[in-house]
């Protein structure tokens, strides 16, 4: 959808699976360093029916995304090509389609590959990686014959995607490498808050000041914009990471001084239990 809603729409998208692992990945690197379980859903099981969720989550936003494309009042409803008027009917609607219809399907194999046996466990990455990579390779062919700042915002937004699309290619041989999966998670952030910034720059909101599309003092400071959406980025992975690992630390510090006491009264009541044997005797 080429309006304000149609950014905000896989900006949170991107935005909501990218908070999602910054908490999800150091708390599972945090745990596995520690060889503590302390739920359910951090063990091998638990974590896979975790990744399946996450699948069922990602092909239902892939799913809307296409209904909404398809059927929004100015949408092509279906047709692709317009008899009456001999030219393709909104195929920038179809272009969006085609790629949230990729992460569609990166979601069922997600499903597929942590649900069963059948499918290898690196399929998720493979295809994920494959997703991320048609959706930059649309985006590129995407803007041709647009203004000079429409053009350059889509351009910067392919440095995040390309970078989600090479980390995921890398964690097909690097599985559960904590870097990639905190720079693909800082990809994914930038991505979506990114995603945003075009919405707000291309359409503004309720009735605000339009920008001059062909300024190229705009560009350069589009272009600043984008290093400061990075570093936010990188920024909320960090606070993340720091507030994982400090409530960890102090619920399994909690947690070691309970268990060191049920240690010392199974002790105590063994040698309970050896002195009576000894009196009996």
């Amino acid at each position: 959808m080429g309006n304000f809603k149609g950014h905000a729409l896989p900006g949170t998208f991107f935005l909501l699976f990218g908070l999602w692992w910054s908490v999800k990945y150091p708390l599972k690197y945090i745990l596995k360093k520690k060889n503590k379980n302390v739920c359910y859903i951090m063990s091998a099981k638990g974590f896979h029916q975790l990744e399946a969720a996450e699948g069922i989550v990602k092909a239902a936003f892939a799913l809307i995304g296409m209904v909404a494309e398809q059927f929004v009042p100015d949408g092509p409803h279906l047709k692709l090509y317009n008899y009456e008027e001999k030219q393709w009917n909104h195929l920038m609607n179809w272009q969006h389609g085609t790629m949230y219809l990729f992460y569609g399907m990166s979601g069922l194999v997600d499903i597929m590959a942590h649900t069963s046996s059948a499918v290898p466990l690196a399929m998720d990455r493979l295809m994920f990686s494959t997703a991320a990579f048609v959706e930059g390779f649309m985006f590129y062919y995407h803007v041709h014959g647009r203004l000079m700042l429409d053009v350059h915002v889509h351009q910067l937004l392919l440095v995040a995607i390309f970078g989600v699309a090479f980390c995921l290619f890398l964690e097909v041989f690097l599985r559960g490498n904590l870097g990639l999966e905190l720079l693909r998670t800082s990809f994914f952030i930038l991505q979506g808050t990114w995603f945003w910034q075009i919405g707000f720059i291309l359409y503004p909101p309720n009735g605000g000041a339009e920008w001059n599309l062909l300024d190229s003092n705009n560009m350069m400071f589009v272009t600043m914009c984008f290093c400061w959406h990075f570093a936010f980025s990188i920024l909320v992975v960090a606070i993340s990471y720091g507030i994982v690992y400090w409530v960890t630390h102090s619920k399994l510090k909690k947690e070691q001084p309970v268990e060191l006491g049920l240690l010392k009264s199974t002790e105590q009541d063994r040698e309970s239990e050896e002195e009576l044997q000894d009196f009996w005797k």
